[in-house]
């Protein structure tokens, strides 16, 4: 055990005389320069059970000291740090958020309104804009009525919980994305308490999300139709096909009461396979077959099942990456190689996935962040995890596009 040399020698005294009621406390050791925490305890809870409670006792605690503990686990040793006491964040002035917003709103609502209208007026004037509007808003609703909800799911789920959250940052993208947007974050500039909280903010966005999706691409798909696909790709023009997830694929059969795309001929392949291809590999492309053309309001809903897929990842920042957390702990880490590699597989399927693996290898970098990281999710949160994993499962997209040029 290291002495005292601190000037706070007297507090850290009353902190560990405190410590000793829920700890069984080995070592001691007062933080250097290079450090940022100034005093660490380490041992073993006496009731790991509780940690929870031992966690709330000791942050009350320490806030008499202006401290604040971190609880973690570090080779089989319960260890407490405590830092000086967190600042508590600014509250962030809404007005980004709207300028964004409405940016946002500007941006989807051109890119619905030129996919809904294939001739434009020769005359630039305000004739084309009112077409374009009229033509934009399902979408431009329907697109930021996903993205709002999901993002909104996580903002209600952090305040909540009590936890320093902003309101949606939406990105504008312009002409160059097939949405009109690169989607919308929220930052949490206080750290949750524990993993139940972690795992809270983090089901919260993709459960709104997708409950908003749905009923969105149902109403969709009921104003699209189907149509032939040509037998071949038209000279200097292009195909673009719109991936399957099997939510997917199950409501386009909920409305059209088949299975689409539906291809000329199986060939000499049982349908089974033909479809395992096609949906891990986007081959074959089913030239003169006949699938759904969708209309504007269910390619925004298709966004939102692919919005939900890519956040459902299970690592780094994202959503799926602050679930594993919260079940596995820092073992979480373990599976992101593995994630990696199956990524980088799926790449030659779609070039895509390369870009995201890419991207993912920083966020992966960045772990979760908790003040308790020992204690664990109770029964009830863990079942809603299996409910996660077998919507993963369903909205996971594989080949999000296939795009052939003539």
């Amino acid at each position: 055990m290291n002495n005292y040399t601190n000037s706070n020698d007297d507090n850290y005294q009353a902190l560990h005389d405190f410590l000793r009621n829920f700890i069984n406390i080995e070592s001691i050791t007062l933080g250097k320069k290079e450090d940022k925490w100034l005093v660490r305890f380490i041992g073993q809870l006496k009731n790991a059970e509780q940690s929870e409670y031992v966690y709330d006792q000791i942050e009350n605690k320490a806030k008499a000291y202006k401290l604040s503990p971190i609880l973690t686990e570090e080779n089989n040793k319960h260890i407490v740090y405590f830092f000086e006491e967190f600042p508590i964040a600014k509250k962030s002035s809404p007005k980004t958020n709207i300028v964004l917003f409405v940016i946002t709103l500007i941006s989807v609502l051109i890119t619905g309104g030129l996919f809904s209208t294939p001739n434009l007026p020769e005359k630039f004037g305000l004739d084309a804009i009112m077409l374009v509007i009229n033509n934009g808003w399902p979408f431009a609703i329907a697109i930021l009525a996903i993205l709002g909800a999901h993002e909104m799911g996580h903002y209600i789920a952090g305040r909540i919980h009590g936890v320093n959250v902003t309101l949606p940052y939406f990105i504008p993208l312009p002409i160059i994305s097939p949405f009109g947007t690169m989607g919308a974050f929220i930052n949490m500039k206080s750290i949750p308490k524990n993993k139940k909280q972690l795992f809270d903010i983090a089901i919260a966005g993709p459960l709104s999300g997708i409950i908003v999706a749905i009923p969105v691409i149902i109403l969709g798909l009921s104003l699209s139709h189907v149509e032939l696909l040509p037998s071949q790709i038209p000279v200097d023009s292009g195909l673009q096909m719109e991936g399957n997830s099997l939510l997917y694929l199950g409501l386009k059969y909920l409305v059209f009461g088949e299975l689409l795309p539906h291809p000329s001929t199986y060939s000499d392949i049982h349908p089974v396979i033909y479809w395992l291809q096609y949906f891990f590999t986007g081959q074959p492309f089913p030239f003169g077959g006949y699938d759904v053309m969708i209309h504007p309001v269910a390619w925004a809903g298709w966004a939102g099942i692919l919005v939900t897929s890519l956040n459902l990842i299970p690592i780094g920042q994202l959503d799926g990456g602050h679930i594993l957390t919260s079940i596995f702990g820092n073992k979480a880490k373990k599976l992101t190689p593995v994630i990696l590699i199956l990524m980088g597989l799926l790449g030659f399927a779609w070039s895509g996935w390369w870009f995201w693996a890419f991207l993912l290898i920083f966020l992966g970098r960045i772990p979760s962040q908790m003040k308790d990281s020992i204690t664990k999710l109770n029964p009830s949160r863990k079942k809603i995890s299996l409910l996660m994993l077998i919507l993963f499962i369903l909205v996971f997209t594989p080949v999000p596009l296939v795009i052939l040029m003539g």
